[in-house]
């Protein structure tokens, strides 16, 4: 990484003076690339390619850059302090990648005038100042994709004409959009649904669907430009650069989290019919309430320790919340610590309760998940209509 972003720089010093003055015969393209497998790059990507035939100049405009090893990556990353970089590659350095990662690349002819041009060359050579060629990343609302769309709505201002959005009623909410590239990986999709909050929940119009690569590419296919009184497209048709067929993950219900959750929720309510000794309860309680406890601190530090705003306001606190640290160390210390356990039983049974008029989607492993943690503190909070009541703490 280090390498790529030395080679960027390199570039950065002479492209702002190299597009100044040399619209003529310039062209742009948008380039859409197909999703990955790692994490961080299962939505797929977009960059700008630029091509200035009187400089004998091909390279590529990527928003997408950042560094491993900056300093406390995961850390900076996970508190929303990671600034991302526009960076600036050969266009067959940046093929390079997605080749050997055998990810599919199409180009998208953008159609720009020649005073166009001149405003996106001006916008771009902005960009590549030191001061501005870093910016804070953020998942839904400032990213790779979003960064081209406001370059060519700054470009061609009110020429630019989004086709309409659909009704509010079918629209799909971030999170639904999200979900549709995150479900072939159930458990990350899982992971995230979990640590995600209630503002992925907003209904997404067409302009804001366009912070995924793809859904730019579709909805800047859709677009037009008014221009001399009539409607041009705004990007040609996709010609494929690079064609890979994405790999199929085939989905495995018996591994998928909600399967083995309710499998456990399962074996715990037969667990205490046969199970009356106090060391087998405490092994069992001490490893489920040690990841439960983990999870709360989760909840946590990504509802108030965070800059992320897509994690805030995340429901899931009210039966993963700090009481649990408190059964644990009842747990531990070998005391009864009936009050926590009641405390906890009953945030949960009221998350179940009022989770329909929440305004928050929950991933269909939650309850499971939340079920669990209700059958153990019920069976340690003592209640007398409990049949399961652990005998030793009554």
């Amino acid at each position: 990484m280090k390498r790529i972003i030395f080679i960027s720089a390199l570039l950065m010093f002479s492209l702002a003076d190299l597009l100044k003055g040399q619209e003529s015969g310039a062209e742009v393209y948008l380039l859409t690339c197909g999703p990955g497998t790692e994490t961080y790059s299962i939505y797929g990507h977009s960059a700008l390619r630029v091509i200035i035939p009187a400089k004998n100049s091909d390279v590529v405009y990527n928003w997408g850059v950042f560094d491993f090893s900056t300093p406390h990556f995961a850390w900076r990353f996970a508190r929303g302090r990671l600034d991302y970089m526009l960076g600036v590659f050969p266009y067959d350095s940046f093929l390079q990648e997605y080749r050997s990662e055998k990810r599919w690349v199409v180009s998208q002819k953008i159609n720009l005038t020649q005073d166009d041009l001149g405003r996106l060359f001006t916008l771009i050579s902005d960009n590549l100042k030191p001061e501005n060629l870093k910016y804070r990343y953020d998942f839904l609302y400032d990213n790779c994709s979003t960064r081209i769309r406001d370059m060519l709505e700054k470009t061609l201002d009110s020429a630019l004409i989004y086709p309409p959005s659909e009704p509010r009623i079918k629209q799909m909410t971030f999170r639904e959009l999200i979900g549709i590239y995150q479900r072939p990986y159930p458990w990350l999709d899982f992971g995230i649904d979990l640590v995600l909050g209630s503002p992925v929940d907003k209904k997404a119009t067409a302009r804001d669907m366009m912070f995924l690569p793809i859904e730019l590419k579709n909805k800047l296919s859709e677009a037009s430009i008014f221009r001399d009184k009539k409607m041009i497209p705004l990007i040609a048709n996709p010609v494929t650069i690079l064609d890979y067929t994405e790999p199929v993950m085939k989905e495995n219900f018996l591994f998928s989290p909600f399967f083995i959750f309710t499998v456990l929720v399962v074996l715990m309510v037969i667990f205490p019919s046969i199970n009356r000794k106090p060391l087998p309860d405490k092994i069992l309680d001490t490893g489920l309430l040690t990841v439960f406890s983990i999870l709360a601190l989760l909840m946590l530090f990504f509802n108030f320790m965070t800059d992320h705003l897509e994690t805030k306001r995340n429901f899931n606190i009210i039966w993963l919340n700090p009481l649990i640290f408190m059964c644990l160390a009842s747990v531990l210390a070998n005391r009864h610590g009936k009050i926590w356990f009641r405390l906890v039983f009953f945030l949960s049974v009221f998350f179940l309760m009022i989770l329909l008029a929440l305004s928050q989607d929950f991933n269909e492993a939650t309850f499971p998940l939340a079920i669990m943690l209700i059958l153990r503190s019920s069976v340690r909070a003592g209640f007398s209509w409990n049949p399961l009541s652990l005998p030793y703490l009554t």
